[in-house]
């Protein structure tokens, strides 16, 4: 089985001096192939208010790190991974364990 890891860093917003903080969201989604992980990658792509995304067939994760002030949610992001039709078997955000449904 090939292994794909894709990592992508895009800025959406300014730096912020305020005191919030950017998320990390971990999710374990089942993928298959490349064609699976490159259809998260392309939705994590398009999503507004992402600061960085990290997509392992390998490792069957996407990561996902918010950008200061976007007001981008854990649940939001789930929920866009799901539109691919792939399946979330697990989820953390800022290294907690949430709920996948």
């Amino acid at each position: 089985m090939a292994t794909t890891t894709t990592t992508n860093t895009t800025s959406t917003s300014p730096p912020s001096s305020s005191s919030s903080s950017s998320h990390e969201y971990t999710y374990q989604v089942t993928m298959t192939c490349g064609g699976c992980s490159g259809a998260v990658e392309r939705v994590l792509k398009r999503l507004e208010g992402v600061k960085s995304y990290s997509v392992s067939l390998e490792h069957q994760t996407a990561t996902v790190v918010t950008a200061e002030d976007s007001g981008l949610d854990y649940d939001r992001v789930l929920a866009t991974i799901k539109k691919t039709g792939k399946t979330v078997v697990a989820g953390e955000a800022d290294g907690v364990v949430r709920s996948v449904e």
